[in-house]
């Protein structure tokens, strides 16, 4: 099947210095109030799916229980009208396509930090739909293979519907459309594969590639400072 764009593939950053763990875990409550508000103000993980990925996220980084549990009740109150999502677009370093999604209680304060990011980077911030057509939202389940083999995952995953199925060293990346996801992910969890990860991602429809080790090195500070800021939840870009 078809190769695909891992930007970094999956980062898992683990032994987090306390100042970085803090970062980690606002963008993760802030992921979980976005789910709930988006979810229709549904706190109950079982009846939101969006909001039970963002808890496994949470979980997944150590996240304390109490701190997602405080989350999803503040996602209840009358702060989570403060928090939204917000999508900006637009060109990156060499030209590669970047959308960045971000949580926020001040658009404003967060469109001008970014806004300065790609300034300072030569880049172009684009207008809403710049770069948007050029992605696709799809399903990303991360299984490890463990007694497994990549055989067994394909056959599973392949029966339910995936769109395409990978395999990456010791894991296999099974992508599915967004109305399948839920679905293909907790038929392979019941089936007893280990999931690692499991997101909804925006996927570049095609890729362009950069050979100079230099622009490479640009866009890769670039996405790293945009990851850096508190508000900004991903960064997608089309570099192969």
């Amino acid at each position: 099947m078809s190769g695909h764009s891992k930007w970094a593939q999956i980062k898992r950053q683990k032994g987090l210095n306390d100042q970085k763990r803090g970062k980690t875990f606002t963008k993760l409550g802030n992921a979980i109030t976005i789910a709930v508000k988006q979810g229709g103000g549904v706190g109950d993980p079982n009846s939101n799916f969006r909001l039970r990925l963002a808890v496994d996220a949470a979980r997944a980084a150590n996240m304390p229980k109490e701190n997602i549990e405080r989350a999803i009740k503040r996602a209840s109150g009358k702060e989570a009208g403060d928090i939204s999502e917000v999508i900006y677009e637009g060109f990156g370093p060499g030209g590669v396509s970047v959308i960045i999604e971000a949580a926020t209680d001040n658009p404003m304060r967060t469109t001008s930090e970014v806004k300065s990011i790609f300034n300072k980077a030569n880049a172009s911030f684009g207008q809403p739909g710049s770069v948007s057509y050029q992605f696709k939202h799809i399903g990303r389940i991360i299984v490890k293979k463990g007694n497994f083999s990549f055989d067994d995952i394909f056959s599973v995953a392949a029966d339910e519907g995936a769109e395409d199925i990978e395999e990456v060293g010791d894991e296999v990346f099974v992508y599915t459309a967004v109305t399948d996801f839920a679905k293909i992910k907790d038929i392979l969890s019941t089936r007893g594969f280990e999931i690692t990860d499991a997101e909804l991602i925006r996927e570049p429809i095609s890729t362009m590639e950069i050979d100079d080790a230099d622009k490479i090195s640009r866009v890769e500070d670039f996405i790293n400072t945009l990851e850096d800021l508190d508000d900004v939840q991903k960064v997608y870009t089309n570099l192969q």
